[in-house]
Formats: structure tokens, C-alpha cells, sequence
């Protein structure tokens, strides 16, 4: 889908960080915006950023089937087509995998995994109706390509939602379907993604007293707030995600080192290896 000017794109996880990136380059590009996100004060912001473009919000949680039907609902009834999807919102919950409890791990898949998937089964039909181009992009996390210590759950759902984002990418192809696939897979940018604690619902919340002996969070906390604070700028990779629509890329790395890891991790795999931690 080369030509984006005039055409409409939802965006979740809108409220800060690369979503609120990315719905700022699609208005430069002339788009119309149907932005979503849990956040109400972080969504009206990035609706004011973007200046003339027409933008309608709806409050939207990605785990929550009926929220996103909604949202599809509404962004079909009140602009007549979606061309370009970004399931975008995503949480991080670090720490060792035998300590994160059914709270932590229902939080992070059903944000990450679920909120891609319930982004698939509300927009794609409809796209796919449209007989039109169209794009889905699918913001995964380095994560999913290369699981590491301290950030298990996490990983287990990056992983989860980079598959999907490849079954529906040869899903699409093979039913002869316009739409394409993106899946993003950013290192280190400069979000709010450290702070996801500040999102998370009071049904999974945990009392501090509830957190396993010898918790290893503070460890986490402190690998992630290195990471995002030395991280790239969300706006750059909203450049990359434009550039992969228009060339129908499917992996997108944000960082070039990225691409020697991949190939060093698969020949450790494939000589029944344990990969080593990416650099």
C-alpha cells in the first residue's frame, strides 16, 4: 500500500510512545486517525498533536473482545473503511519465569497476544471485504525473536504474537487477499513501556505483600529502565513502519545488529545449541 494519503488507519496504544509516533506520521501522510488506547489523558494528547487531521479516540482495552468489536464497530461506522490496522498497545512485566504468578501472566497475554488477536478477528474481516490494499501491523518486541532473562511472560507473548502476525500474513496470501502484514519488532526506543504497572487493571493487581520471597522485579525494573532510557526515538521508527507498508515488508528490525544475531541464534539452533544473550 504505497499511497497513504486519504486513507484510514487505527492505532492502538496510542496514548504515548510508538503509537502515539506512529499516528503522528500517519497525519504528515495525510491520514485519518482512529486512535485507542486505556489511557484517556496520554490518547486526548496525541489527538491534540496531530493537528488538522480528523481524529476520533475511543477508550479501548485490547484484552477485552467486546472492546475492540467496538472499536471496530466504530471506526467502520464513523469513517466507512480501515486500510491500515496497528495493533500496537502492549505491557511489560519482567522478572524470572517461576516467579511470575497467574495475575502477571494473564496481564501481559492478554494485552500482547490477545490484544493482536482481537485486532485480527475484528478489523480483518471487514478489510478483507473492502477489496482494497490494506496493511496490518503487528508491534511485537525484538522480544520475540530473542527470549532473555529477567522478561520470560514477556517473551512468551511477543513470540505468540509473532507467529500470528506470520500465520495471517500466509492466511492472507493463499486466500488471495490485498492486505499485508507487518511485524515490528523494535528494540530499545524511548517509551513509557517501564512504567506499564501505571495501566494495569485492579482485578490482577497484586498486593506488594503477594509478590514471591526474594522477588526479582526491582532487577527487572532497573534492565528495563536502562534499556528504554538509552533507547531510539519512537519517531524514527514510525518512519520505518511507512517505509515497510509502502514495500510490503514483513520483519521489520529497528536496529541493524539485530540481523547478525537472528542468523547466529538459528545456527545455534540448528547445531542443538542454547543461544547466547543478544548483545
Amino acid at each position: 500500500m504505497r499511497e497513504l494519503s486519504g486513507k484510514v488507519a487505527v492505532v492502538t496504544g496510542a496514548a504515548s510512545g510508538i503509537g502515539r509516533a506512529l499516528a503522528l506520521r500517519f497525519a504528515a501522510e495525510g491520514m485519518t486517525l482512529m486512535l485507542a488506547d486505556v489511557d484517556p489523558g496520554g490518547l486526548a494528547e496525541t489527538a491534540l498533536l496531530a493537528g488538522d487531521t480528523k481524529v476520533l479516540t475511543q477508550i479501548t482495552d485490547v484484552s477485552d473482545e467486546e472492546s475492540v468489536l467496538h472499536l471496530a464497530d466504530s471506526a467502520f461506522g464513523e469513517l466507512g473503511a480501515v486500510h491500515l490496522l496497528c495493533n500496537n498497545a502492549g505491557v511489560f512485566q519482567g522478572g524470572h519465569l517461576w516467579t511470575r504468578t497467574r495475575e502477571d501472566l494473564v496481564w501481559v497475554l492478554g494485552v500482547n497476544l490477545w490484544g493482536v488477536l482481537h485486532g485480527v478477528n475484528a478489523f480483518v474481516p471487514r478489510m478483507i471485504e473492502q477489496d482494497t490494499e490494506g496493511h496490518i501491523v503487528n508491534t511485537v518486541s525484538v522480544a520475540g525473536l530473542f527470549a532473555a532473562p529477567w522478561a520470560g511472560g514477556y517473551a512468551v507473548s511477543k513470540y505468540a504474537a509473532l507467529a500470528a502476525s506470520q500465520a495471517l500474513a500466509h492466511d492472507l496470501i493463499v486466500s488471495g487477499s490485498k492486505l499485508r502484514v507487518t511485524a515490528l519488532c523494535p528494540g530499545a526506543v524511548r517509551t513509557r513501556i517501564n512504567h506499564s504497572e501505571r495501566v494495569r487493571p485492579l482485578d490482577l493487581a497484586l498486593a506488594p505483600d503477594a509478590l514471591p520471597a526474594g522477588s526479582d522485579d526491582l532487577a527487572a525494573q532497573e534492565r528495563i529502565d536502562a534499556a528504554v532510557g538509552e533507547g531510539m526515538d519512537p519517531a524514527e521508527v514510525a518512519g520505518m513502519v511507512v517505509d515497510a507498508v509502502r514495500e510490503q515488508r514483513f520483519l521489520l528490525l529497528t536496529h541493524p545488529e539485530y540481523e547478525k544475531s537472528l542468523r547466529l541464534q538459528t545456527e545455534t539452533l540448528l547445531s542443538g545449541g542454547l543461544p547466547g544473550l543478544r548483545a
